[in-house]
C-alpha cells in the first residue's frame, strides 16, 4: 500500500503510481492500492492490480495554512475523517508493505494513528520515501522539528528510500537523524519513466512545455508566449500542457493568446499520457519537479528547466546541481533575467545542448531496480 497525501500538485501521486507499477509488473501475485489526496487522481490510468482510494481533498492557503475543498468541515475534521479512512483501508487491505511518500507523520499528522496500530501487530513492513531533494537544509530541518517527524522517522520505519543518487543531493543533509536510522537509508536512484498509454503527437517537430501540474506554473508559461510572440521567427513550434491545476481565468487569457499565434504554439489542459510527448519531443522547456526532471532524464531530453523558488527551493536546488552536473540548462531569474529574450535564447539554444546521456544520465536511473530489490528483502524478512 502507498500513502500520498496530495495537498498540491501531482508529484506524490505519479512518483506512487510508477512505483506500484513496477512493484506489481515484478510480482504477478502482487497488488497495490494508493491513498491519495488528489482531486485528479480519477483522471489516471492505473495498471492491471493497482488501484486508488480517494481520501477527502485539502487546499493549501497563501499564508500556509489548509482549508477543506469541498465538504464543509473545518480542517480538524477533514483530517479526522481522512485518518480514520486511512486506517480503515489498511486494517481490511492488510499490507505486507506500507510506503509513505515524504511526509512520515501524514498531513497533519493523519497517519500517527496507523503508525502506531501496525508497529504493535508486526506483520507490515514500513518504508519512507524521500525524493532527491525536499529542501534547504535549515527550512527542512525547523519544518520537520514542527512536525515531530524525525521522531516518527526514528521510531516507526523499516528502511528510508531516498528515490536519487546521492552523488547528486542529499536531502536528509541537516536533519538530526540518529547514525542507527541514518544506517536504514537506501539510495535508489532516480525512477525511470517509460511509456505507457501511447498517445499521439504532432507530426512535425516541436518542443514541449510543460509546468507540471500546473498550479504554479504561469509565470513560466507566460515567458514562452513571450518568447514566441516577440520573434516570429522562432522554431521549431511548442506544445504546451497547462496542467490540471493551472487556473480557469489565467488559463482562458494564455488560450486567446495562443489562438494569435497561428499554430506555432498549441496547448492542451491536461495529458496523463504526457509520455508520449516527452519522448517525441526536440527539446524541453519544463520547471522543476521531480517527476518531470526524471522524464528529461528518462527521454534523453535537452532541457531548459525553470524553476520555482517559492514556497520551497526544492527545484531551484535540484535544477542548479543538474546543471552543474551538465544533465539541463537552467534559467535563473537572478543570474539570466526572466526576460522574453532570456527565452528565446534558451530555446534557440536547445539543439546545441548536450543531451542527458552525454553527462551519464543512465547511470542515474537505477531507481525501480533498487525498489523491487528492496521490497523483496523487506518483505521476505521475518
Amino acid at each position: 500500500m502507498f500513502y500520498s497525501h496530495d495537498t498540491f500538485g501531482l508529484g506524490h501521486l505519479r512518483r506512487s503510481r510508477t512505483l506500484a507499477s513496477s512493484l506489481t509488473k515484478a510480482d504477478p501475485d502482487a497488488s497495490a492500492i494508493i491513498l491519495t489526496g488528489s482531486p485528479v487522481a480519477g483522471r489516471f490510468t492505473f495498471p492491471e492490480r493497482v488501484d486508488h482510494v480517494r481520501l477527502p481533498g485539502v487546499t493549501k492557503l497563501y499564508d500556509g495554512s489548509y482549508m477543506s475543498q469541498t465538504l464543509g468541515l473545518d480542517i480538524d475534521e477533514t483530517t479526522a475523517l481522512r485518518s480514520a479512512l486511512i486506517q480503515g483501508t489498511i486494517e481490511q487491505y492488510d499490507p505486507d508493505l506500507l510506503i509513505v511518500d515524504k511526509e512520515p507523520t501524514g498531513f497533519r499528522g493523519e497517519l500517527l494513528p496507523t503508525l502506531e496500530w501496525l508497529v504493535a501487530r508486526g506483520k507490515t513492513r514500513l518504508v519512507l520515501g524521500l525524493r532527491d531533494v525536499l529542501d534547504e537544509a535549515r527550512v527542512l530541518a525547523a519544518e520537520w522539528a514542527r512536525k515531530g517527524s524525525v521522531e516518527a522517522t526514528e521510531r516507526f520505519y523499516d528502511e528510508i528510500w531516498v528515490y536519487g543518487p546521492k552523488s547528486v543531493y542529499d536531502p536528509t543533509e541537516g536533519l538530526p537523524l540518529s547514525a542507527q536510522t541514518r544506517s536504514r537509508i537506501h539510495w535508489t536512484g532516480y525512477l525511470r519513466r517509460e511509456i505507457t498509454d501511447q498517445a499521439e503527437t504532432p507530426d512535425t517537430p516541436y518542443i514541449l512545455v510543460t509546468p507540471g501540474g500546473g498550479g504554479d506554473g504561469s509565470t513560466m508559461v507566460n515567458l514562452v508566449l513571450q518568447a514566441y510572440e516577440q520573434d516570429p521567427t522562432l522554431r521549431p513550434d511548442a506544445v504546451l500542457v497547462y496542467g490540471p491545476f493551472l487556473s480557469g481565468e489565467v488559463r482562458d487569457a494564455f488560450e486567446q493568446r495562443v489562438a494569435k499565434l497561428n499554430g506555432r504554439v498549441s496547448a492542451v489542459g491536461f495529458d496523463g499520457r504526457i509520455e508520449s510527448l516527452f519522448a517525441g519531443a526536440q527539446g524541453v522547456i519544463c520547471m522543476g519537479g521531480y517527476n518531470t526532471f526524471c522524464e528529461v532524464l528518462s527521454f534523453d531530453q535537452r532541457a531548459v528547466i525553470v524553476p520555482r523558488t517559492v514556497p520551497r527551493l526544492e527545484q531551484w536546488i535540484r535544477a542548479s546541481r543538474a546543471e552543474e552536473l551538465g544533465l539541463v540548462r537552467m534559467l535563473d531569474e537572478t543570474r539570466d533575467g526572466m526576460t522574453p529574450e532570456a527565452m528565446i535564447g534558451a530555446i534557440r539554444g536547445l539543439a546545441g545542448q548536450a543531451k542527458p546521456s552525454e553527462a551519464g544520465a543512465e547511470g542515474l536511473l537505477e531507481g525501480l531496480d533498487v525498489v523491487v530489490t528492496r521490497a523483496d528483502a523487506l518483505m521476505a524478512r521475518p
